[in-house]
């Protein structure tokens, strides 16, 4: 089945190009179906990227999805032009009543600030607590996980010497996971932090329970016994070139940056890397949507409680 996107939204023809069946609006209007309506809240910069990277994943399963964007309205994003924001994206007040199968909140390029700090933050704690009544499962990523531990269960996160930066592998730490089902035994998946949550401060809180995680980048899946709420600290939605793309970037500017870990062949930086973290990110944004979207989720949107 395919995913509905706005008709004009640059990540259309990204898709279409890859042969992820996508839907337009004037079509989907026409058929007697129910999509799943997933509601992204995109705090990247880059948010186009972001936009094609999450709808290749979620466009990539047997259901249909109907994807909404959300941006802050308390911080104006500076690398994304303010037509695409205004085509595109709605605010928080034109959401709140609402409903959602799910919701993805990204991660955010302020993991060196503490929370409280961060312009928009008063406004994502009104979401995500506004989540807790409208959305049947939550899909927070990198520092929208981080910031989700913090404001929903007080778990702090703490700087690490050397940035977390490449591709690792990862297990199962519960092996009947429903959310890593069909997974092999050890997968990889791409970090790029400079912070982390420590193992024992999640094992502190009975609500949450650790599902996998990396002996180099630590705890990966964390969730809670329902999947109402699932923290993802790593970024298995990544290009190929993303890991790429950040160090270049760094490095150009004379930033302090390793090569990153298990990324370029022979870790050196004039051959392309090998991605081999594409099947586990869809496998794991498809069961995310089966089993704690599409299957938990009343049929009729407005029961969610």
């Amino acid at each position: 089945m395919p995913i509905k996107i706005p008709n004009s939204l640059p990540a259309t023809k990204v898709l279409l190009d890859e042969n992820i069946f996508v839907i337009s609006e004037t079509r989907a209007i026409t058929q007697d179906i129910r999509p799943l309506k997933i509601l992204m809240l995109n705090l990247m910069p880059q948010k186009i990227v972001t936009e094609t990277q999450i709808a290749r994943l979620i466009g990539n399963t047997p259901l249909q999805v109907e994807l909404e964007l959300l941006q802050t309205a308390t911080h104006k994003p500076t690398h994304t032009s303010a037509e695409h924001m205004l085509a595109f994206y709605k605010t928080f007040d034109e959401v709140r009543g609402n409903k959602y199968d799910g919701m993805i909140i990204t991660g955010a390029p302020v993991e060196h600030m503490p929370f409280e700090e961060v312009a928009y933050w008063d406004e994502l704690c009104e979401i995500m607590e506004w989540s807790k009544t409208h959305v049947t499962s939550t899909f927070h990523i990198c520092w929208g996980a981080q910031a989700g531990l913090y404001y929903h269960y007080g778990i702090q996160k703490h700087p690490v010497d050397k940035k977390i930066f490449g591709v690792f592998d990862h297990k199962v730490d519960h092996k009947h996971a429903i959310l890593f089902r069909g997974f092999d035994d050890t997968f990889v998946v791409p970090h790029s932090r400079h912070t982390t949550v420590r193992r024992e401060d999640i094992e502190a809180v009975p609500e949450l329970k650790i599902l996998s995680s990396s002996d180099e980048a630590g705890v990966f899946v964390i969730a809670t016994d329902k999947g109402r709420q699932i923290f993802v600290t790593g970024h298995s939605e990544y290009d190929a070139d993303t890991l790429k793309n950040e160090y270049f970037r760094d490095k150009n500017l004379g930033l302090p940056i390793d090569v990153p870990v298990n990324y370029f062949p022979d870790d050196d930086d004039t051959k392309e890397p090998i991605v081999r973290w594409r099947s586990c990110a869809n496998l794991l944004y498809s069961n995310w949507l089966n089993y704690f979207v599409y299957q938990t989720t009343p049929y009729n949107i407005e029961e969610i409680e």
